[in-house]
């Protein structure tokens, strides 16, 4: 009988036991985590928080008992404190117990996930100042918002923007302090302006958004925070703060194992998930991805990408063979009835990785003008100017933006050049689409624009 032991049990690690166990009905299957809880959505932690739901147990996906009943042991706030490849244990710490215990494995999977960065902020440790990763996080700010007026969000990405609206949905005056020059800088430069102009136009003084400055210390007293100090000698009054400054990987039990790490920091794995230690493999937001469009590594460290690549490894960890084939970075999120989505690579990620970017940017109704719920979006394709293959594309607006992208992504995933994906036969009728869509549009404009610079 094979001995499985997972490492972490959020998104990778609770689908690679779950994968395991349909695969090998005999198996004997360990999870262990340091969190409280198992296999729930983190990304829907910004809208337990903004009041979409009463109930935290609703982000659960799956729990101990649930898991039990398939023979698969969950063991909570257990803390792998180290891996030994040689003698194929690992050393788990029971939190709750104070204690710790050795146990065998056949094969191993590293799903240790990402965790918060932490900026080097003076008096970061004052009382009610969050990070947001964990549902205790979320039920700790979610109790705290009925007694705040004024909140600070430290970083403009995806969480950072997701906090923003749960915050001024909930009634609290936000602000949000991001040290580069744009908020949500996955975008290319002139996207990102458009949407910090589009959420300004919508602010009614309810949140303010402060770039290119960091925040350099938190006041407060025994009680908690009540005031940020940016760079630039400002003084906000605040009564909470958010850490929304990114994540990093949790590798460091794997690096004290000697697993290898890629150039992105992240654990280099192949693409049936294995590390360079035989029987150790490796998946979720811990791991370093290969980018279909850039052939370069990446790591984006995102919940669909983790699942793929939990199911991934147990498959391989079982016995069947599997391949990861790697990411486009597809990615959307929502704030105050904008959305904004982005597969592929920017015009500056093309240019880094060896193309001729060539982009066209366009505006036009989601839907026939007339609807009246039509939106304008707007959308940003990319191409290079040699091949004329599509690298790219981003889109922003109030309308349906997120299956534009989507379907740009079954092109990029296709290797679809701009030409080719122009004779896309795409859908008809005016609560849907215009006669021509917009993403067909932007296409025709840049199929043009490529031939005359080609």
């Amino acid at each position: 009988m094979m001995k499985l032991v997972i490492i972490g049990g959020v998104a990778a690690g609770a689908k690679a036991a779950a994968k395991a166990r349909r695969l090998l009905p005999d198996a004997e299957i360990n999870l262990y985590t340091d969190d409280t809880h198992v296999s729930y959505s983190a990304c829907g932690i910004p809208y337990y928080i903004e009041g979409n739901f009463e109930d935290y147990r609703t982000l659960l996906v799956r729990s101990p008992e649930e898991f039990a009943q398939s023979n698969i042991f969950i063991h909570l706030e257990c803390r792998v404190s180290k891996i030994l490849p040689m003698c194929k244990k690992v050393l788990v710490e029971n939190l709750k117990e104070n204690s710790a215990f050795l146990v065998d494995y056949d094969k191993l999977i590293v799903a240790t996930g990402s965790r918060p960065f932490i900026p080097n902020i003076k008096n970061i440790a004052l009382n009610n100042v969050f990070t947001v990763r964990r549902i205790e996080d979320a039920i700790a700010i979610r109790e705290k918002i009925s007694t705040t007026k004024s909140v600070v969000i430290v970083g403009g990405g995806y969480i950072g923007i997701e906090m923003l609206e749960a915050f001024v949905r909930q009634g609290l005056h936000v602000i949000l302090v991001e040290r580069d020059e744009h908020i949500m800088s996955i975008f290319d430069t002139d996207m990102a302006d458009l949407i910090k102009n589009q959420l300004m136009s919508i602010s009614n003084g309810n949140f303010e958004i402060i770039t290119s400055e960091t925040v350099t210390e938190f006041t407060g007293d025994n009680k908690g925070i009540n005031g940020v100090i940016t760079s630039s000698g400002n003084r906000y009054d605040v009564d909470m703060a958010v850490i929304c400054a990114g994540v990093t990987p949790n590798v460091d039990v794997a690096i004290d194992a000697g697993i290898q790490l890629g150039a992105t920091g992240a654990i280099s794995v192949t693409p049936k998930m294995e590390t360079n230690i035989k029987d150790i493999y490796a998946c979720g937001d811990c791991v370093q991805e290969y980018h279909i469009v850039s052939k370069q590594p990446v790591w984006m460290p995102l919940g669909s990408n983790a699942n793929k690549e939990g199911r991934v490894a147990a498959m391989n960890a079982c016995g069947f063979p599997d391949m990861f084939q790697g990411v486009l970075g597809s990615a959307v999120t929502r704030c105050l009835g904008l959305t904004m989505s982005i597969t592929g690579l920017t015009e500056n990620q093309a240019r880094n990785a060896g193309f001729e970017p060539v982009s066209v940017t366009v505006t036009k109704y989601d839907k026939v003008g007339y609807m009246p719920d039509a939106n304008n979006i707007t959308l940003k394709l990319t191409a290079d100017k040699k091949t004329g293959l599509l690298l790219g594309g981003q889109g922003v607006g109030a309308g349906d933006a997120d299956k534009r992208i989507n379907t740009l992504a079954t092109a990029l995933l296709a290797k679809l050049t701009v030409e080719e994906f122009f004779n896309n036969d795409l859908t008809y009728a005016p609560p849907f689409s215009p006669t021509i869509d917009p993403l067909l549009n932007a296409a025709q404009i840049l199929m043009t624009k490529v031939r005359a610079e080609s």
